[in-house]
């Protein structure tokens, strides 16, 4: 596959008075054509900066940003409305603004002086709101929509705009799980359907790790790694970057789990879909699992037992986990 992106030794930050405060220095990083990236890391480590500065919205502090073999900098306003679209975290209010005057925005690039939208615009402008799957909302105001409906107009605006690369900044920050889930799936959907490149700025680590098809892993002191996923969680990237007294990264299931403080010590054996729960269960309750442990709870498909109990459930697995410590 091509690239649609590449840094060079990019430098980022911003200029205090007359002092560059750097971010994040010697960036090379590389987005190739229908690739979905999800930008990822701690707050504070720079992800809204290099995505703005990808997106030509601050100047770099050394280095050079190229986006279709092109640098960033030397190519005009106009031009760079046709390469890259920008979505922002940001809602959108424009009264009396319906869905279909919303997405019709992302045509201002090919249009006229007077913004005449061509028969080929209008269907455009058609395809980019059925991709989002708001046909059905195309005259409705955009006053009158859900959080996650917003979030996928803004995302056909700037399919109407029809560049090969998008960048959004945090898009599922407001929404609920549900529609956390629709909108990363339908990212991932339209970067592999249209061969757009997508950049994702998201704190949706869990999402990220089953949507991306690469992951920039930005820390605060040692730049970005860049790779699949499961590379990086089997590297051992995510469990270094995300580091903490009070919980750490599970590479075994890919999320963050709480450190309990643990003074009991119990042993469990048995049916592995019902282990999962029940050791996070025991976690919260202070237990640690060692294998001579004094006390064995055995999981069955239906139950637990100990020592011959029957226990029907995990609230009376704990209460006689009390009973005999």
């Amino acid at each position: 596959m091509s690239s649609i992106l590449n840094t060079h030794n990019l430098s980022i930050g911003y200029s205090k008075k007359r002092n560059k405060i750097v971010v994040q220095s010697d960036l090379n990083l590389d987005l190739k054509a229908g690739e979905l990236v999800c930008l990822i890391g701690q707050n504070g480590c720079g992800k809204s900066t290099l995505l703005r500065t990808l997106a030509g919205l601050q100047k770099p502090l050394l280095g050079k940003v190229l986006v279709d073999n092109q640098e960033l900098e030397k190519i005009r306003i106009h031009e760079k409305a046709r390469i890259l679209a920008l979505v922002l975290t940001e809602k959108v209010d424009i009264e009396n603004a319906t869905v279909a005057d919303i997405v019709r925005m992302g045509r201002q690039p090919y249009c006229n002086w007077w913004g005449d939208l061509s028969n080929s615009d209008v269907e455009i402008v058609r395809e980019s709101i059925e991709m989002v799957h708001l046909e059905y909302k195309t005259n409705s105001q955009l006053n009158e929509l859900s959080d996650g409906e917003r979030q996928r107009v803004m995302i056909a605006k700037a399919l109407a705009q029809d560049t090969p690369l998008i960048l959004l900044d945090e898009p599922t920050a407001h929404l609920d799980l549900p529609n956390r889930v629709e909108i990363m799936l339908l990212l991932h959907k339209l970067a592999h359907t249209t061969g757009k490149s997508v950049i994702i700025s998201t704190h949706e680590l869990d999402m990220a790790l089953q949507a991306a098809d690469r992951i920039w892993l930005m820390t605060k002191t040692d730049g970005i790694e860049c790779g699949v996923p499961e590379d990086l969680v089997l590297q051992g990237h995510f469990h270094d970057a995300f580091q903490s007294k009070s919980y750490y990264f599970n590479s075994a299931n890919g999320n963050f789990s709480m450190n309990y403080p643990m003074t009991k010590k119990v042993w469990v054996e048995g049916d592995k879909t019902r282990m999962y729960w029940t050791l996070r269960a025991l976690a919260r309750a202070g237990y640690m699992v060692v294998e001579e442990a004094p006390i064995v709870v055995k999981i069955t498909s239906e139950n637990w037992f100990i020592e011959n109990e029957e226990l029907k459930s995990v609230e009376e697995l704990l209460a006689k986990l009390d009973e005999l410590v």
